[in-house]
């Protein structure tokens, strides 16, 4: 079985959108995209070189769309992103020319992927996938990258209930800006009363 590892950047109040750039998704009117942008250091890149190690990875149609026109052109930037696989849930998509690039059609599909051999399997960003992930007890960690600011508004990590469920931190750092690096495995079920089994 693999793994399936939610990677995000996010504020104190749980916002993830638009971390990188203003034209990275405005949508619902957000109006603060490049938020993360001031809050790198030397410390925040070496952590961001080893999170960006090459392993395959899941994303959303939207994520799918700002990687897919950025990516390919700049791999020097993320070495091993153009022969990584990159699995890809979408009802309205179903080929790119940006290699190794597999398309999923539901959740039946990613719980197949799940069960299938092989490395583990990051997702990055895909918010609306993500919740879909959380509902149905299919994320194994969670790398979470933590900001000293809040927005008020914006898609949130949690915004549509996740289901009760136990966490382990297995490992933490925090930068010279504050930005705290925060890595947790599943452990355990709230409602069966195995926290931290």
């Amino acid at each position: 079985m693999r793994k399936l590892i939610v990677l995000t950047f996010m504020t104190l109040d749980g916002v993830m959108q638009a971390p990188g750039g203003p034209e990275e998704d405005s949508s619902g009117t957000f109006e603060y995209g490049g938020w993360s942008a001031p809050y790198g250091d030397d410390i925040f890149g070496k952590l961001m070189q080893k999170q960006m190690q090459p392993t395959d990875i899941l994303l959303g149609r939207k994520t799918f769309d700002i990687f897919e026109s950025y990516w390919p052109a700049h791999a020097n930037y993320w070495p091993g992103i153009n022969e990584v696989k990159k699995y890809v849930l979408s009802n309205t998509v179903e080929q790119s020319d940006w290699k190794n690039t597999v398309f999923l059609k539901s959740l039946d599909d990613i719980k197949e992927l799940k069960n299938s051999t092989g490395s583990d399997i990051k997702v990055w960003g895909s918010g609306e996938l993500v919740q879909l992930l959380l509902k149905n007890d299919l994320v194994d960690e969670l790398w979470l990258k933590i900001y000293p600011l809040t927005l008020g508004k914006g898609k949130k990590l949690f915004a549509d209930g996740p289901i009760p469920a136990a966490f382990t931190l297995t490992e933490s750092a925090v930068t010279t800006t504050g930005v705290i690096f925060a890595n947790y495995k599943r452990a355990g079920d709230v409602r069966t009363g195995t926290v931290g089994a």
